[in-house]
Order: C-alpha cells, then structure tokens, then sequence
C-alpha cells in the first residue's frame, strides 16, 4: 500500500464528480485489451445490473483513496475474491499485466480529465507523487509494487507501448453497444452525453475500432462541452463536486458492503456497520 502524503494529489482528484465523464473512456480503453474484453464478455453481468456494477467500481475507487485501513482490508479481500474467479482460455483477471493495465487507466482517466478541466497538475513533483499513489489500484489486488512504472517518464512509455497494442475485437465491440445503449430509461438519457465524451475522448485509431461515429460537428459540440465545463465546474463549491463520492462511501458504511460481500461468496463482516460521515478532501 502506498503511504498517502500530507498534501495527496490522489485524495483530492480523486473524488471530483468530473472525472466521471470520462468513466465510457476508461471502460473502452480497458476493454481494448482483448484479454480484458474475454473476461467481462464472459463474466460480467453489467447490462442486467449496470447500476449495481457502477457501485461496484466507484465503491473499489473511493474506498481505496478514502476509507480506513479495516476498509480497504475488507473491500481489497472481496473484490480479489471476486476476481479470482473470473478465468478462462486467454484471459485471467489476477493477471499481473491486466491488472496493471486497468489500474493504469483508472490512473491515467483521472489525470487526463483533471487536466482538461482544472488545468492539470501544479507542477511536475506533483504529478510524479500522483503516479506513484496511483499504484495502489493494482497492488492492493495483487499487482508488484515494482510492476508500477515508477515515474512520469516510465508511466508514459509504458502508455504509449500499450496503447499501440490494443486490439478492439468482437467482443469489445458488443459490450461497447450494449454498454453505450442501455435499456434503462435512466441510462439512456445520460447516454449521448457519455457517448459523446467517449468518443471525443478516444484516439481515433480505437473510436474507429469500436465503431463510434464523429464528424466535424460532434467534435464542435465536444469542444463546446470542455469550454461550459472549465467555466462552470470551478465556480461549484467543492462539497457539491464530491457528492457522488460522498454518497458512495456513506452507502458503503451504511451495509451495503455486507451485501456486496454476501455476492461474492465471502461472509461479511459481522456485527453492525460503523457509520461515519465521508468528506473527502
């Protein structure tokens, strides 16, 4: 586990509601990896319950970054559990290199949209320190602490080489249509902005791979988008910016992960569940 610092560029990206806007990025850049792809493809059961999965990984992000020590413990121990079991022919989810990949999205998500809105990292230290607590995504599921590219210089190497070997294959694209078009009635009108800020998001290499449409007005009305965001979303008092973080984390405390255990076949904890107001700074 990495040490937080006094002054946690993580802690206080982290919980930005904004980074949510780039969470279809994220997921396509994952499922790129077509290994990643097999394994949600065969195991995943996000169109049925597509809410309960977004719980799921926001609860995985914010307890990691803001819960206590017995937290993350008992969140790490079930979602591994989780993980172990999703195997098959040319896939394995406790695999060192995929889970280095999907940490170094999450990672790489929260940095680039951060920088998009707020104007980035103060400076270089800064964002270096960001990269090395960044490492926790995939240590606390097993990652080698030495498999985390340990600075800017060697993070964005390994980027780049990964990217390059992305392949987005027939399963990638079917859980990118299923993903993109829910069937929930709520999903659906967040959709076209989420499938906006995908596309606009991708590089264009994969954006054609999963077969997202763009064109010179799309990429207008996604420009026009970051502009409003960079405007308005400074001027929002930081407790409404963090509400979805605060709201995942009190849900978390309140039981909901005796019931997220229960799921994954490992007792939860027992006795009643420690309520404690989340403000993540």
């Amino acid at each position: 586990m990495v040490p937080w610092s006094d002054e946690s560029p993580l802690r206080r990206i982290t919980a930005e509601s904004c980074l949510l806007g780039g969470a279809g990025y994220a997921v396509l850049l994952q499922i790129a990896h077509p290994a990643v792809a097999l394994g949600v493809s065969h195991h995943s059961d996000f169109e049925k319950r597509p809410f309960a999965r977004l719980f799921g990984t926001l609860a995985y992000v914010y307890g990691t970054v803001y819960g206590t020590d017995a937290e993350r413990e008992r969140l790490h121990a079930v979602v591994r559990a989780m993980h172990k079991k999703v195997e098959g022919p040319g896939y394995r989810a406790l695999d060192d290199d995929l889970l280095l990949w999907v940490a170094a999205t999450l990672c790489h998500n929260a940095a680039r949209v951060h920088t998009l809105v707020s104007g980035g990292f103060r400076d270089a230290d800064e964002y270096a320190l960001f990269l090395r607590e960044a490492s926790v995504f995939g240590t606390a599921l097993g990652l080698p602490a030495e498999a985390w590219p340990d600075s800017p210089e060697a993070f964005d190497a390994y980027w780049k080489e990964a990217v390059d070997r992305l392949e987005v294959n027939p399963e990638a694209r079917d859980i990118t249509r299923r993903l993109l078009h829910p069937r929930q009635p709520v999903l659906r009108a967040l959709m076209p902005l989420q499938r906006l800020l995908t596309a606009g998001l991708l590089p264009e290499e994969l954006r054609e791979g999963f077969g997202l449409p763009w064109s010179p007005g799309r990429q207008r009305l996604f420009d026009g988008v970051l502009a409003l965001t960079r405007t308005v979303y400074p001027l929002v008092p930081r407790p409404v910016r963090v509400l979805p973080a605060t709201l995942c984390l009190w849900s978390m405390r309140r039981g909901d992960p005796v019931r997220f255990s229960r799921r994954s076949g490992r007792p939860g904890p027992r006795g009643p569940v420690r309520r404690r107001a989340i403000r993540p700074r």
